[in-house]
């Protein structure tokens, strides 16, 4: 490594860096982040990951950017919360907790749970908050197969609701908006997404960090192959077409819904043998480090809401008392927080200090 230093960091290239440590080894999510973080496109994103198209600088940013590089979470909730978490908080720092669901009638068409993250994205782009948001959408070549969205109007936004249990790079759609110069955006992702996101801030990386109002966290305990679980599994083993797929979700076992209601199960032991590989490095179930945090939990058409940030307590609550969302306590589903608390604790196993 260098011992060159730019901006409080060393100058190291993506081959002595991202490309030995991470990518050949294994543990790249497929993020994006070191793409949308090269000043001079040295990387594209190729296969679901990132690929060297032209002779790298050096410049050592894009390690700062990597959730699996060198993650140095404490510094992260230092930076975010003014504060380490505490041994007790088992997810994480967060302000408040309630179990939600979004009153609009389109919103729970087409959401996963409550609706939550879509009901506070139009609410944010209705009142001005935000001019866009980085969130996950569907192919129109590939049935099922996620792609990543900038969506600029609640239409879009409802377009995209509902989870798809395959990767998406949402942090490219958000350097789309970069691009596009929008002035406020939203971001939505996973926890190895939302890392990214803070580790940009961190640097910090203006250009990005100048565009984005919010972030909201999906619960995640792992992603899944597209080969494998839709078409291998799926397709190939229990012959549906994914054609036929209205919904699914997972509640303690993978659920198929199809367009004519029916209900096809997959067991998550099954699932489990196409989970993508870097995963089970993860060491955050409830994206510990997002303004507000979602998760379905085993709850039917209701969302577990963790509120992390003052930033985040201001936008559920003004959405709140605008009647666009409605709470319960947390205390009436302890199901629900038991589960949060157990997937919380069987990740951070894996944390480093």
């Amino acid at each position: 490594m260098s011992a060159t230093a730019t901006k409080g960091f060393l100058r190291i290239g993506f081959e002595e860096s991202l490309e030995k440590d991470v990518v050949l080894s294994s543990r790249c999510v497929g993020c994006a982040a070191c793409v949308v973080v090269c000043p001079l496109a040295c990387l594209g994103y190729l296969e679901q990951k990132p690929q060297v198209i032209k002779k790298c600088t050096a410049c050592g940013i894009c390690p700062n950017a990597c959730p699996r590089y060198e993650l140095p979470w404490p510094s992260l909730e230092e930076f975010l919360f003014g504060r380490k978490s505490k041994a007790e908080e088992d997810f994480g720092v967060y302000q408040r907790l309630a179990i939600a669901q979004a009153t609009d009638k389109n919103v729970l068409q087409v959401c996963q749970d409550g609706g939550i993250a879509s009901a506070l994205l139009t609410y944010a782009m209705k009142h001005g908050i935000i001019d866009g948001a980085a969130v996950c959408g569907v192919s129109e070549e590939k049935p099922l197969y996620p792609v990543p969205k900038l969506a600029t109007t609640p239409k879009e936004v409802l377009a995209c609701a509902g989870t798809r249990y395959f990767y998406s790079p949402n942090l490219l759609a958000f350097q789309e908006g970069v691009k596009q110069n929008k002035c406020s955006m939203a971001f939505v992702g996973t926890p190895c997404q939302i890392h990214a996101v803070r580790r940009i801030q961190m640097v910090p990386l203006k250009k990005h960090v100048d565009k984005l109002s919010f972030t909201i966290g999906l619960m995640c305990t792992e992603s899944f192959s597209y080969e494998g679980l839709l078409e291998k599994h799926i397709r190939g083993v229990l012959g549906i077409n994914p054609l036929d797929i209205k919904k699914m979700n997972i509640k303690g076992k993978l659920i198929i819904t199809l367009n004519n209601g029916e209900n096809r199960e997959i067991s998550l032991t099954e699932a489990k043998q196409y989970a993508t590989t870097s995963c089970v490095l993860c060491s955050d179930f409830s994206a510990e480090l997002a303004d507000i945090s979602v998760g379905g939990l085993g709850l039917n058409n209701w969302t577990f809401t963790i509120i992390r940030t003052k930033k985040g307590l201001e936008l559920f609550e003004s959405t709140e008392k605008a009647g666009i969302l409605k709470t319960r306590p947390v205390e009436e589903e302890q199901k629900a927080f038991d589960l949060l608390v157990r997937l919380s604790k069987m990740k951070k196993k894996r944390r480093i200090p």
